[in-house]
């Protein structure tokens, strides 16, 4: 048996990275997976040779309306929705003073309003099942100053996700719907590989002062096995916690 048998799971930025990660493994361990992303043809691409029940839909995840519609897709299709991850995310490094409004508009918006209305979205559809688990992906730059990289848009937007994690868990435990927060640290994605990092010990090689654990840097399945954790039932009594991916940065 799988982890996730006979769960429904929609999974936003899944055309790369973490996301990917997850829609993969999800779809191993049992799941109906509706892997989502604005880059549609890449996404489909990406998932075409899985194995597994995979639904590749468009969804820009600050799109009110694209929210509606990948959720009646996936009730239609599969007929429940018990699980939600919120995957996606985009970060800019501007400093404080350098960030424009619009950039800042946008960054609130893509990683701060999206999660909003992802929950705000898919949350009835938990409550028609008496049940659901959602993952938010927050980030380092949450909890430590200076692991944003100078983004100042993207750190405020992530600590809004931590605390509205939180407001959430406590407002919807009576509906037994769980919502948690994972933190990945420096791990190897398609985002570092756009910077030349070809290999987790190369991108590691930055942080050996920083994180203690060898080699020093993750990879997308570390934070796709978090996402799974949280998303199955053997964390039926996890709700409102945060956890944390990161080879022990964050322990300084």
């Amino acid at each position: 048996m799988g982890r996730l048998d006979n769960k429904v799971a929609i999974i936003t930025g899944s055309a790369s990275g973490m996301g990917l990660a997850a829609a993969k493994l999800f779809a191993s361990e049992g799941a109906k997976v509706v892997a989502t992303d604005i880059a549609i043809t890449q996404l489909a691409e990406a998932v075409s040779n899985f194995e597994g029940d995979i639904l590749a839909l468009e969804l820009d995840v600050s799109s009110e309306e694209q929210w509606s519609s990948v959720s009646e897709r996936a009730k239609k299709e599969f007929g429940k929705i018990d699980i939600l991850i919120n995957n996606a995310g985009v970060s800019v490094h501007k400093g404080l003073l350098e960030e424009d409004l619009e950039g800042w508009n946008k960054a609130i918006a893509l990683n701060l309003t999206s999660v909003w209305l992802g929950m705000r979205t898919v949350i009835p559809y938990m409550q028609l099942n008496g049940k659901g688990s959602i993952v938010n992906c927050v980030s380092l730059a949450a909890l430590v100053g200076g692991a944003d990289s100078g983004a100042a848009a993207y750190s405020a937007a992530k600590g809004g996700v931590r605390s509205l994690t939180k407001h959430a868990a406590i407002n919807f435990a009576k509906d037994h719907i769980r919502v948690n927060s994972v933190y990945p640290g420096a791990i190897l994605t398609g985002a570092a590989r756009k910077y030349g990092v070809t290999s987790q010990e190369q991108l590691g090689q930055a942080f050996t002062d920083i994180i203690p654990l060898p080699p020093h840097a993750g990879e997308e399945n570390d934070i796709a096995y978090a996402y799974l954790y949280l998303a199955s039932d053997e964390s039926k009594f996890v709700t409102g916690e945060e956890l944390v991916v990161d080879g022990g940065w964050s322990s300084h």
